[in-house]
């Protein structure tokens, strides 16, 4: 008895602790949880700083959720950031989910 039930709960811990990334198209902005996507930053280059929309146009690689290259509009997490960026800077940064909307959560600014 005790055997089963510790194989029962080893399975459960296994189950619960695994990642699970959605799958889908490019369409569907697939996600992954915010621990995974934290350790990847992403090379980027600023088009377009939007400071009274918090926003940042971005041209970059690949990013870790799945989603080609690109150029696209992120929020960003902490508008100071916007003072500090401008168009043709390059960064490094993890994008995440927030309430729906794709958003920059981690900025490094490169030399």
């Amino acid at each position: 008895m005790k055997n089963v039930f510790a194989s029962t709960l080893i399975a459960v811990a296994v189950t619960i602790s695994t990642p699970v990334i959605a799958a889908g198209d490019h369409g569907s902005h697939a996600t992954m949880p915010a621990h995974a996507a934290a350790a990847a930053l992403t090379d980027g280059l600023v088009k377009k700083v939007d400071k009274p929309g918090s926003k940042l146009t971005v041209s970059h690689g690949p990013l870790p959720n799945g989603m080609p290259a690109m150029t696209m509009v992120f929020r960003v997490k902490d508008a100071v950031w916007l003072d500090q960026l401008k168009n043709g800077d390059r960064i490094r940064f993890v994008a995440d989910t927030v309430n729906d909307v794709m958003t920059i959560v981690r900025l490094e600014m490169l030399k």
